[in-house]
């Protein structure tokens, strides 16, 4: 009855050089920011049916110090840890966080947490600490500029569930725990203008297509996330055909972000 909560992408990155076409983002911030990603997943518990958690905020806890820094980027709402099975997750945040040791993560928690059992019963969960310091998950991991990190805990359910004997509250107590902390594969992003023309982008390798994605029309931007170490043609093909491909030569490397330059297209 072991649950999976995986914090999926803890993408420590920031930007580097590494080809002609790439900046490095040293000479701007100093290499001194990573880039957080807190995603969500789960396997199935057979004795709930449902476990919905309310999360309002997540903050971490750098170093020594014991001030919460609030992520930006965060995805607050409701969330059924039990829908998220067989590999499916959420994103949580996407935060770009100092450099240095991470000593603690903490989800800040509403108070519309529930439990639905397999005969349909919906039964609040008190969440004893959960509305104001949050539910903690100790790390202690160091964490450096222009690294991509994958950080994956495990959550007990049968654990952290529990029935307060003749008072009929629910409480949830996570026991988590975790399971591995890892570089995660590279990424590459940038801009392409004008940002009016939605652009596709494939990443190549010799006549394979890795990955795609397409530009955001208001402001140009793209993320090819996640894909493995290597050499990549980087292909740029606008929706409005009066406007000519482009390719541009790029490589990425394992727990880091490629930032390329910005991609002007022609007529």
């Amino acid at each position: 009855m072991k649950t999976k909560l995986l914090i999926l992408g803890f993408a420590f990155g920031v930007i580097l050089s590494f080809s002609s076409c790439s900046k490095n983002q040293k000479s701007t911030n100093g290499n001194n920011t990573s880039r957080l990603q807190i995603g969500l997943t789960d396997s199935p518990d057979p004795s709930v049916k449902e476990v919905w958690v309310d999360v309002v905020q997540i903050e971490i806890i750098m170093g020594d110090t014991s001030k919460p820094l609030i992520l930006n980027g965060s995805h607050p709402g409701l969330y059924n840890l039990l829908a998220l099975t067989n590999g499916k997750d959420t994103l949580l945040a996407d935060a770009t966080i100092p450099a240095g040791t991470i000593s603690q993560i903490r989800l800040i928690l509403g108070d519309n947490n529930y439990i639905i059992t397999m005969s349909g019963e919906k039964i609040a969960l008190k969440t004893p600490s959960g509305q104001e310091s949050g539910l903690k998950v100790q790390i202690h991991q160091d964490v450096a500029g222009g690294i991509l990190y994958r950080l994956t805990l495990d959550f007990d359910v049968a654990r952290s569930i529990v029935f307060a004997g003749n008072s009929g509250q629910v409480l949830l107590k996570p026991v988590l725990r975790i399971i591995s902390f890892m570089p995660s594969g590279g990424d590459i992003e940038g801009v392409v203008v004008p940002d009016s023309v939605r652009t596709f982008v494939f990443a190549i390798q010799g006549a394979d297509t890795i990955a795609s994605t397409s530009t955001d029309i208001t402001n140009g931007d793209f993320l090819i996330k996640d894909i493995p170490a290597g050499n990549y043609t980087v292909s740029f093909v606008p929706t409005d055909t009066t406007y000519k491909s482009v390719l541009v030569n790029s490589s990425v490397s394992l727990g880091q972000i490629t930032m390329l330059d910005t991609v002007k297209l022609q007529h």
